[in-house]
């Protein structure tokens, strides 16, 4: 991915952990790296094709002049949102704010936070088997597009597969979408969870009835191991409920771990059931 550099840029807020420093204020320097694609701006010669650093430059400083946080984290971060929500074509922003003048009484240069935040690619893996199951999967797919932090990219049709897990109950119907999101992995748990919570469901059973079923299959690349979430998902290639919905959508994604791809997955998941 291309840059555009942003390099301290000098900006006079009131950000601090002290009363004064939100009165008075004080000097601090911004400065950014914007992940973009500048490969047409290139070509063309055209600004309307990369990201405008002037109409960025204004962003930051209008953000950290008209909004007064206690701590630098708070300041940055919602800065980045800020920007990877509004700036079309940015993938990814990496932000430092320095405090020249920082309050502590001894003599440094300066004090600073860096953080680097992007967008990221996740599968969830849909199923209902109560009440109006096609509802339940279409209204968690909405309340996913109406988090600002998501953006649902695509979804795959739905599909009637019998019940997992040997607990006698009515048929499921599943599906997969493609987010784009800003969440972390654990903040997109606890966003389904509370999705799922909506819907009504509620884990009496294990693998039983529910009203949705909402599972993070994948997320970007990475490995997660943790003792409620595991990422790629531990089940993902033994179950046809999930390989055939996300081949429809996403055919030729690679599994972080195997690198076999979602169709070369499902092809073997079919051969062991012909067998």
């Amino acid at each position: 991915m291309d840059k555009i550099f942003i390099k301290k840029l000098e900006v006079f807020a009131k950000h601090g952990v002290f009363p004064e420093e939100n009165v008075l204020g004080q000097k601090f320097l911004i400065s950014a790296v914007l992940h973009t694609d500048v490969r047409e701006a290139g070509k063309t010669d055209d600004l309307t094709k990369s990201i405008h650093y002037g109409e960025v430059s204004c962003m930051m400083k209008e953000h950290l002049e008209g909004h007064t946080y206690c701590l630098l984290e708070r300041a940055v971060e919602t800065l980045a949102r800020k920007m990877l929500l509004e700036i079309p074509g940015l993938q990814e922003v990496e932000l430092e704010l320095e405090k020249p003048w920082a309050p502590i009484g001894l003599p440094l240069e300066t004090v600073s936070v860096a953080i680097r935040r992007k967008w990221h690619r996740a599968y969830i893996a849909l199923g209902s088997n109560m009440g109006d199951k096609e509802e339940h999967l279409r209204k968690a797919v909405k309340a996913v597009e109406t988090n600002e932090d998501c953006q649902v990219m695509k979804v795959s049709s739905f599909l009637r597969t019998a019940p997992y897990g040997g607990v006698e109950q009515e048929d499921f119907l599943n599906g997969c979408m493609e987010v784009r999101t800003l969440l972390t992995p654990r903040e997109l748990l606890e966003f389904i969870h509370q999705v799922e919570a909506d819907a009504g469901r509620e884990r009496k059973v294990h693998w039983g009835p529910r009203t949705l079923d909402l599972d993070i299959i994948l997320y970007d690349n990475e490995l997660v191991d943790e003792l409620d979430l595991q990422i790629p998902h531990k089940e993902m290639a033994k179950r046809d409920f999930v390989l055939f919905p996300l081949r429809e959508i996403a055919p030729f994604l690679r599994h972080p771990i195997t690198k076999k791809t979602v169709e070369e997955l499902a092809e073997e998941l079919t051969q062991h059931y012909v067998m």
